[in-house]
């Protein structure tokens, strides 16, 4: 992070890219200093090897992305079914506007190497359970029908969210190719249909 602000980008998106488009196994050091003109020895300077690049990537991606992410948010709203339309587009207008890094991020959601894998998974959980706590304090619970177990009714609209992003995750597993074929407008249109079931079943 001590070099000149455009050589550091350089590398990371040359890096960014490969791990994107190939995974970690695939990912080749020699594209990576090839895209980014750099020698190997520099790259090999900074990281010692390629997990750790890998990992810098992981955590220099969830930093940029979630901390745009949180500043935006307005906490105001206190309606969940709001603030997850909310969550929602603020999402997809960082996905438009950081793709290679978005990218990788999905890559690295469905990156199963054994070198790597349970580093990512533990990084996960735990933006997950953050993620929880961030979003989904100061909710007004008085717009829920009367009787309703709120603590479950948070977590039943919680699990429909998950669900919705596990389902497009399976996907990608399934067949990589996939990724480059999303229709992120489509998947909020369809996204919206859910929170509005939601909100009819639960609220007043």
């Amino acid at each position: 992070m001590n070099l000149e602000p455009e050589k550091r980008e350089i590398i990371i998106n040359a890096a960014l890219e490969e791990f994107a488009q190939k995974g970690y196994k695939n990912a080749s050091t020699n594209e990576i200093v090839k895209k980014a003109n750099i020698s190997k020895g520099l790259l090999f300077h900074y990281f010692s090897n390629k997990k750790k690049l890998f990992l810098f990537l992981y955590d220099y991606s969830k930093d940029v992305f979630l901390n745009e992410f949180y500043n935006k948010m307005n906490y105001d709203e206190t309606d969940i079914i709001k603030r997850w339309r909310q969550i929602v587009l603020l999402k997809m207008e960082l996905i438009q506007k950081y793709p290679v890094l978005y990218d990788f991020i999905l890559a690295s959601a469905v990156e199963d190497s054994k070198e790597i894998k349970q580093e990512l998974e533990n990084q996960m959980k735990n933006v997950l359970e953050d993620s929880y706590k961030r979003l989904f304090n100061n909710i007004d619970t008085s717009r829920f029908k009367a009787g309703m177990d709120i603590k479950r009714v948070l977590e039943i609209i919680f699990w429909v969210a998950q669900g919705f992003s596990n389902r497009e995750l399976d996907h990608i597993k399934s067949d990589p190719a996939y990724r480059s074929h999303i229709d992120v407008n489509a998947l909020v249109e369809e996204f919206e249909l859910y929170l509005d079931l939601l909100k009819d079943t639960f609220y007043q």
